[in-house]
């Protein structure tokens, strides 16, 4: 895998757990904790993006 495929998967998985964390807190049915979690799962991802594209 290249390193411009893996950079642009990376996006979408943020870019989908972006949207989940959105639905997330628009729901009654899902708790802070679940919501932080994925949090900083986003941020993560973020995280190796940015160092990827340092690179």
């Amino acid at each position: 895998m290249s390193l411009s495929s893996h950079l642009q998967e990376l996006q979408k998985k943020h870019e989908t757990l972006s949207k989940k964390v959105e639905m997330a807190q628009r729901s009654p049915g899902h708790s802070n904790l679940e919501i932080g979690e994925m949090k900083k799962q986003k941020l993560k991802l973020k995280e190796t993006i940015e160092r990827m594209q340092m690179t």
